[in-house]
C-alpha cells in the first residue's frame, strides 16, 4: 500500500485515472475501495456497471459465462474511461449485485475530483477494444494471486452466499476460466502486487 500511495502522490496535478485490476477473487475490489476511501478527492468507479443485462446474455446464449470479456459493453466502458481522463463531471452506471443488474446514471464523478480509481478484471486485457484502455491509465496496479489461492477464496465466496455444491462448482469453472485469461492476456502493469493468503472471513 505504501508504494502505491507513493506512486499516486507522484502523479502530479489535474485529473488522474488509476487502474486496479486482477482476477476474480484477487482482492482488487477491496484494494480499490480502500484507496478511494483513504485518499482525499478520490472516487471509485467499478467496471461492473458495464455488465450486459441478463436478457441480452440469455438471448445470445451467454448467461452461463457472465463475467467473461464478451459479456460486457466493452466499447461503452472504454468511452467512459476516455471521458474520465478528459476531466469534468461524468455520470456512470453502477452494478447492483442484489438485483444482478446495472443501474444507469447511478454514479457521479464530480468535475473537481482529482483521482478516479477504476477497478475491474480486464483493464489491461490485450484484446480489442479493451487494449485501448492501456494508454489511458496514469497508473495501473495489478494484483497477482496464485490460482490455488484464487480457487480457495472463490470457493469460500460462493459457499458463503449459500450456493449448493453444484452451483459452487459452476461458478468456480466460470471464475477460474476468467482468472486464467486475466493472468495470461493482460498487458504489463506499472505495479504488480502479490498479496499473501487471507482467511475465508476476509475473502473479497
Amino acid at each position: 500500500m505504501e508504494e502505491i500511495l507513493d506512486r499516486i502522490a507522484g502523479l502530479g496535478p489535474g485529473r488522474r485515472v488509476l487502474a486496479v485490476l486482477g482476477a476474480p477473487g484477487s482482492g482488487k475490489s477491496t484494494l480499490a475501495a480502500q484507496l478511494a476511501a483513504g485518499l482525499d478527492d478520490a472516487v471509485l468507479v467499478p467496471m461492473d456497471g458495464f455488465h450486459l443485462d441478463n436478457r441480452l446474455l440469455e438471448a445470445d446464449g451467454r448467461r452461463g459465462c457472465k463475467g467473461a470479456p464478451e459479456t460486457f459493453d466493452a466499447a461503452g466502458f472504454v468511452a467512459l474511461v476516455q471521458r474520465l481522463k478528459a476531466g469534468g463531471e461524468v455520470i456512470h452506471p453502477i452494478f447492483d449485485r442484489a438485483l444482478d443488474l446495472a443501474i444507469a446514471g447511478a454514479g457521479r464523478v464530480e468535475a473537481e475530483t482529482r483521482l478516479v480509481v477504476v477497478e475491474g478484471n480486464y483493464l489491461l486485457l490485450d484484446r480489442d477494444p479493451w487494449r485501448e484502455l492501456a494508454g489511458l491509465w496514469d497508473l495501473s496496479v495489478m494484483l497477482d494471486v496464485p490460482m490455488e489461492e484464487l480457487r480457495r477464496r472463490l470457493t469460500a465466496r460462493w459457499q458463503g452466499l449459500g450456493r449448493s455444491p453444484a452451483e459452487v462448482m459452476a461458478h468456480l469453472e466460470n471464475d477460474l476460466g476468467n482468472a486464467e485469461l486475466v493472468l495470461r492476456e493482460s498487458l504489463p502493469a506499472d505495479l504488480v502486487v502479490r498479496p499473501g493468503p487471507i482467511s475465508s472471513a476476509e475473502t473479497p
